[in-house]
């Protein structure tokens, strides 16, 4: 339970929670972004700043540039002002061992006066050096990630495929519109969610589900964990609380300044400030991928898959709509999230690779989501929509009845999954390598994450797309009646 000094607060502003800001714990590893690559490639960043929608960020590349090359000559200028103060000093030292002379003792005053002047400009220099290293750092981890050649440019996705679902013959409820084919009209009917309640305890945007909602909760969960354990991911069970510095440096931070954070960070009392900030987790993604922070991994032991269960906290900020009606965009909600490492090795290698993980992110999401009948699109998401660690990002979309505006079926669409490759942007910021193997001996793993199921949309797409209206219940998918005590339908 959160005490009076702990209460939640979001916090919304990168300038306020940046790498630079954010308090870390002793523990914490040192972030090692790919400044040469940066530097070499200060064109190649800045146009996937303004393609990916950071803008604010789009002139940094070219600022590590020109501080690294100001780098370069404070250590120019350093190599001769250092050299000369160990002749002066080697001088001074052979000057006080000789005869006491006022000659010398003259010469000594000089000496010493010149080296303190080279060890004054010496300071200047060394100060002026560590401020731009600092700055170099915090732009470089600051960018985004460079998006995949998979990746479509600007802000509109290119379509996969479908899943249970033939765009020449759609559903039939496309014709017969109807609006209380809602999964909130549905649940409340059936007594399967309480918003109004919620409201009352928490406020709007968090829910109750009852009875026969909270075990269709439960079967979604141990279904999804069966699928992931059988291509070989392994459960845990996170922490919900995690330290913020991880958070950031899994890539959960505003586009700019004026872009909400949808991270909720828990408040400090006044004589807790100057310790390590914490937050409550957005995915199981973030306590996973910080499971191996500032460890070595042994190349034997890749690919890494864990599948974690949690409770998931977000902001989700924005005007109140169809996109936050319901259980579409809440607040807190269950999600079992698929998390991966796998080797920095060539595309050539018969070592499985990042795109081989993901692969098989994907596979397991199609199957879950096929054989839950719901019918879905898979989309390979433009760079847009990508977040700050995502190199490659496809969303797979299911039909929600209660989204449809008029006779286009393109509103009615609705997110349910993501996967997304992370390259090595995730495991440089958490000091996460390889060591060892065929390839460099000390290399930083890819990262890979998807979501195996997020229950309340797809909870809220077996209501809308199960519902016979004839019978007043919702069909359950047969592979979820194992855990709902073989109930074939929900109501009456």
């Amino acid at each position: 339970m959160l005490s009076v000094s702990h209460r939640v607060c979001i916090y919304c502003r990168l300038s306020c929670r940046s790498f630079a800001s954010i308090t870390r714990p002793p523990t914490a590893p040192k972030p090692s972004p790919d400044v040469k690559h940066i530097r070499q490639n200060p064109e190649l960043y800045a146009q996937n700043c303004r393609d990916r929608n950071y803008p604010s960020h789009a002139d940094s590349p070219l600022k590590i540039q020109q501080l690294s090359d100001e780098l370069r000559q404070i250590d120019h200028q350093l190599q001769p002002s250092r050299s000369r103060i160990k002749a002066l000093e080697k001088t001074i030292a052979k000057l006080q061992h000789q005869a006491t002379e006022p000659q010398n003792k003259d010469q000594e005053a000089a000496l010493r006066a010149e080296a303190q002047e080279l060890k004054d400009e010496s300071l200047a220099l060394t100060t002026r050096k560590a401020s731009c290293t600092e700055q170099v750092q915090q732009l470089a981890l600051s960018l985004p990630n460079i998006s995949s050649s998979h990746t479509p440019i600007g802000s509109e996705p290119t379509l996969v495929e479908y899943l249970n679902f033939d765009a020449q013959s759609p559903p039939a409820w496309v014709h017969r519109p109807d609006p209380s084919r809602s999964h909130v009209s549905i649940g409340s009917t059936l007594g399967l969610i309480d918003f109004a309640s919620a409201a009352t305890t928490t406020g709007w945007g968090w829910y109750f589900l009852i009875g026969d909602g909270a075990l269709l909760e439960q079967a979604l969960i141990q279904y999804a964990l069966t699928v992931a354990r059988r291509y070989g991911w392994t459960p845990v069970s996170p922490p919900s609380i995690v330290y913020s510095y991880v958070a950031e440096a899994c890539g959960f931070q505003p586009r700019d300044q004026n872009n909400e954070q949808q991270i909720w960070a828990i408040e400090q009392s006044e004589k807790d400030r100057a310790k390590p900030q914490r937050s409550l987790a957005a995915t199981a993604e973030i306590p996973l991928a910080a499971m191996h922070a500032g460890r070595d991994l042994e190349p034997s032991t890749l690919p890494l898959k864990l599948v974690g269960p949690s409770r998931c906290y977000r902001a989700e900020a924005g005007a109140r709509g169809v996109d936050t009606k319901g259980l579409y965009r809440v607040h807190e909600f269950t999600k079992i999230e698929m998390f991966g490492w796998a080797d920095n090795v060539p595309a050539s290698s018969s070592i499985p690779s990042s795109d081989d993980l993901f692969n098989e992110l994907l596979t397991i999401q199609k199957e879950i989501l096929t054989s839950l009948r719901l019918p879905c699109r898979v989309l390979e998401m433009p760079t847009t929509d990508l977040g700050a660690s995502a190199s490659r990002k496809l969303d797979i979309e299911a039909l929600f009845p209660s989204r449809m505006r008029g006779e286009t079926l393109e509103d009615a669409w609705g997110e349910v999954t993501s996967a997304s490759i992370c390259t090595d942007y995730q495991s440089r910021r958490l000091g996460t390598r390889v060591r060892g193997g065929t390839a460099k001996d000390s290399r930083f793993p890819h990262t890979v994450n998807g979501t195996a199921i997020a229950v309340p949309r797809v909870l809220a797409a077996i209501l809308e797309n199960g519902w016979d209206a004839e019978r007043g219940v919702v069909v359950i998918p047969e592979v979820l009646r194992p855990w709902m005590g073989g109930m074939e339908v929900i109501g009456k």
